[in-house]
């Protein structure tokens, strides 16, 4: 063992042994308990940043740890690698999507690998490879076989510059997340799959998901939006495109009788056809298609509208009610109609306010308090008033009463609704998989047979930035079908649907014969443990959910879910450093550039840059790149070595929480890691120890390996149940400190208790410095590999202490610390108690009122 710790040499020779034996590479076993562990895989970006290593140092750490309790685990690596992102880079680097992307993968496995994880890269895979994206097609038109995949007109966020459609949660502030354009609302058609079939299902099983997060299931929860109400008609006083009513949906029928007007959506049948005779009604709608449509946005903007000046017909009281088309409706929810109830609905009351519409309260509250409808809407339940028949009911009673009504007048019925909407999967741009149906001519589509998938994507390609390429390729959309001419359906897949079944192709991912190997699937599936940021809590996650169901349903999978326990990791922050530009700009700096200036508690009060001057501080935030502040996990580990980095990462926070990337916390990470190594190399220098013998202990080395079973308690509960990491190396460097601090290897006792603890060192924190501990352990004389050592177990003799401390109190003042034999009788206790030099003292003279031993904590005199 060389005397000094030099992490490049040794991080090469324990990644050289593992890729030429090939340890992470893993086949079903069923003499063993499998562990499936899994990171959300990347996307191919060119360059690793600190989130994508305190992620996969995670479920490293998680997987190693459970091999090493004798399971067989799966640790696979793919990447999730179409997207618009590659399209971009293409068209400014002058590049084919996927020669950028291949390049990218290529540098960033490099990457992965200089920081030791244990990836079974034998099952590495790219969603853009054909023998990826086949299955997806052919899945795809199993589920167009059976009803569950239907193409029709819809009216969608369309980002002008991208030339691409944009979900809700993708339109900031009015504009595309990527490009910054404002965002139009347009009509194209789109292929759609029925996730709300399964709409119970999801919401029923998240019940079933107890190690995932509570705030992650309460996400769903609301995404899915389950709610139960009154589907209700509204007449038209005139028939207008052939309708003689429209249809609204209503979680509070108790307010029907306070109905003042009705909201339609820009986009509901009746609006478009009364705009065709309109033109002040159409140009509001095509001011309505521009407008953001996200949950937020649509909470804070200006309620817009016009009255169209046709008439609705109340359901019960046959009134006639003015008919408005509102900015504030949207035809993907519910029925694109509103019924208004300004009195008691925040968003109708703001629009009645604004437009002089009548506001009548119909639900007072049950204390008879008054309401200030001048001010706001009243939306909390009570009793109705001013509603005939239904006065004095409360919510429940007039739910009933009023659903009733509206039966019996045939004018209603209670339905539950969900507020998810049916996955909309088609994009419009080139790097994705091809959607594989076939356009007739006469009209209509038919899905592309089994034996001519995969409809392969031309990768050679040149890209212009305005049109998809298989767009503008006549010869790739030519085809044909029994003999009569056909074209391929040129829009691409949402590349959700490549990240909701990776998972489980990573079971059997060479396999050709079919989506998925059934064996295979059923011995690793569910996935034990995943890995990911909580921004995916609702789309990804709740789309895998749904593909592993239709994957189910196909016979493909055994298993209800796909996760069994998700962990959540927080950000990773930085400093970040800035200067101001004349133009109002700011100016960012990366840290790795940045002079600190720091008062005596390292505090940063100033900073500089070489070639800028001073710099102004931007605090502490997430790494990005709009900041300038990310931290190249390349540059680390030339640095300080990948164990280092992987211990900072895995050290500095509890990881569900942010992490802030320190220098001094990697230095200190560092130190103790060269600490370690000393102690071990100091250790062997001496000499090889005998066997221990527990019986010949003396006190103080009893001590010292009552902590090392004590700390490899802690360890194993901490790496297994409660999964804080930061506490379990805690624990360790404690252990190391009470190791160096009662160093004595004067007898074969004292080395023999030492080897023990540096051996548990060392296979406590193998699942997070796997390097180090490589070379340690093979120094400390083992034949086998650390990741083949078995977990060190707890041995519940040493945990017996002979003797306990005690302390001693007169008056209720400590006045000694008293040793005793664990069994010794209370007497024996007092008269040792009494005999203590600092207790002596104060008894002397003194009459003893009371004097009590309180089991394993202390002694007390009560004196007068």
């Amino acid at each position: 063992m060389e005397e000094q710790y030099n992490p490049s040499a040794i991080e090469q020779s324990a990644q050289s042994f593992w890729d030429e034996n090939k340890s992470f590479a893993v086949t079903e076993d069923d003499s063993k308990s499998k562990f499936y562990c899994l990171a959300m895989f990347p996307y191919p970006s060119g360059k690793l940043h600190m989130g994508h290593v305190r992620n996969y140092t995670i479920t490293d750490v998680i997987s190693r740890f459970h091999r090493m309790k004798g399971k067989n685990v799966l640790h696979p690596m793919g990447w999730d690698a179409f997207g618009l992102p590659a399209e971009n880079a293409a068209i400014q680097n002058k590049t084919a999507p996927a020669k950028w992307t291949y390049s990218n993968i290529d540098y960033m496995k490099c990457q992965l690998k200089s920081l030791g994880f244990s990836f079974d890269w034998d099952r590495e895979l790219a969603t853009c490879q054909s023998s990826y994206y086949k299955w997806e097609q052919w899945f795809f038109t199993r589920l167009y076989e059976k009803g569950l995949v239907y193409k029709k007109m819809a009216t969608v966020n369309w980002d002008p510059v991208d030339q691409t459609v944009l979900a809700n949660e993708q339109v900031v502030d009015g504009r595309g997340w990527r490009s910054g354009a404002l965002v139009e609302r347009k009509e194209i058609p789109q292929w759609f799959i029925k996730i709300t079939d399964y709409a119970d299902e999801l919401l029923k099983d998240l019940d079933g998901l107890t190690e995932w997060p509570e705030q992650v299931k309460t996400m769903q929860r609301n995404w899915i939006g389950k709610s139960k109400g009154v589907e209700l008609s509204f007449g038209l006083s005139t028939p207008v495109a052939g309708l003689d009513h429209f249809d609204v949906y209503t979680t509070r029928p108790d307010t029907l009788m306070g109905v003042t007007y009705v909201s339609l959506a820009a986009e509901h049948p009746v609006s478009l056809e009364l705009a065709k005779s309109n033109p002040e009604l159409a140009a509001f709608i095509e001011e309505c298609k521009s407008q953001s449509v996200s949950e937020a946005d649509m909470a804070s903007m200006e309620k817009k509208g016009m009255d169209t000046g046709i008439k609705a017909i109340h359901p019960i009281t046959g009134e006639d009610v003015s008919v408005w088309v509102a900015n504030y409706v949207l035809m993907d929810y519910g029925s694109g109609a509103v019924m208004a109830v300004p009195a008691h609905d925040e968003r109708d009351f703001e629009f009645a306010q604004k437009y002089d519409l009548p506001i009548t309260q119909v639900v007072a509250p049950k204390d008879n308090s008054e309401v200030d409808l001048t001010t706001a809407a009243f939306t909390n339940k009570g009793l109705l008033i001013n509603s005939g028949e239904f006065d004095g009911l409360d919510f429940k009673k007039a739910f009933k009463a009023i659903a009733d009504k509206l039966i019996s007048l045939e004018k209603g019925r209670i339905k539950t609704n969900f507020r998810l909407r049916d996955w909309g999967v088609s994009r419009q741009r080139y790097w994705g998989a091809p959607i594989p149906m076939l356009n007739l001519p006469e009209g209509g589509e038919i899905p592309v047979p089994a034996d001519r998938l995969p409809v392969l994507l031309p990768e050679d390609v040149e890209m212009d930035g305005v049109q998809s390429p298989i767009k503008a390729d006549a010869e790739w959309r030519k085809t044909e079908y029994q003999g009569q001419a056909a074209e391929h359906e040129t829009d691409t897949f949402d590349t959700f649907m490549e990240s909701s079944w990776y998972y489980a192709r990573f079971t059997c991912p060479n396999f050709e014969d079919a989506m998925l190997d059934k064996n295979a699937a059923d011995y690793w599936l569910p996935v034990d443990q995943y890995v990911g940021g909580i921004e995916h809590a609702i789309l990804h996650l709740l789309y895998a959910r749904f593909f592993h169901k239709l994957m189910r349903d196909e016979g493909l999978v055994s298993c209800d879910e796909p996760f069994k326990k998700l962990l959540c990791q927080g950000m990773v922050l930085a400093e970040s450093f800035y200067k101001d530009n004349s133009d109002g700009s700011k100016t960012w700096f990366n840290p790795a550039e940045v002079k600190l200036e720091q008062d005596e508690k390292g505090k940063i009060i100033g900073a500089s840059h070489p070639d800028a001057g001073a710099l102004e501080l931007g605090g502490t935030t997430k790494m990005s790149k709009s900041k300038n502040n990310g931290i190249d996990p390349r540059a680390a580990v030339e640095e300080y070595g990948a164990d280092t980095v992987r211990l900072f990462t895995m050290f500095a926070a509890p990881p569900e929480q942010t992490l802030e990337w320190k220098d001094s916390g990697v230095e200190g990470a560092s130190r103790f890691l060269r600490r370690f190594w000393k102690t071990v190399h100091t250790h062997i220098a001496t000499g090889a120890p005998g066997e221990l013998n527990a019986e010949a202990l003396n006190d103080e080395q009893k001590d010292l390996r009552r902590k090392v079973h004590e700390t490899i308690a802690k360890v194993s509960d901490d790496y297994e149940r409660r999964q804080t990491f930061n506490t379990a190396v805690a624990a360790v460097m404690e252990l190391l400190n009470e190791v160096t601090r009662k160093a004595d290897r004067s007898t074969p006792e004292s080395l023999a208790v030492e080897r023990e603890a540096l051996e548990a060192i060392t296979l406590l924190l193998a699942p997070v410095v796997p390097h180090m501990s490589h070379q340690i352990w093979q120094a400390l004389g083992h034949n086998d590999s650390v990741i083949d050592a078995p977990w060190p177990k707890v041995d519940e003799a040493a945990l017996v202490k002979s003797n306990i401390t005690l302390a001693v109190q007169v008056n209720g003042k400590v006045r000694a610390q008293l040793q005793v034999p664990v069994e010794a009788a209370d007497d024996d206790i007092i008269a040792m108690a009494k005999a203590e030099p600092g207790v002596e003292k104060f008894l002397a003279g003194k009459e003893i009122k009371m004097c009590k031993v309180i089991k394993g904590k202390l002694v007390t005199f009560a004196v007068k």
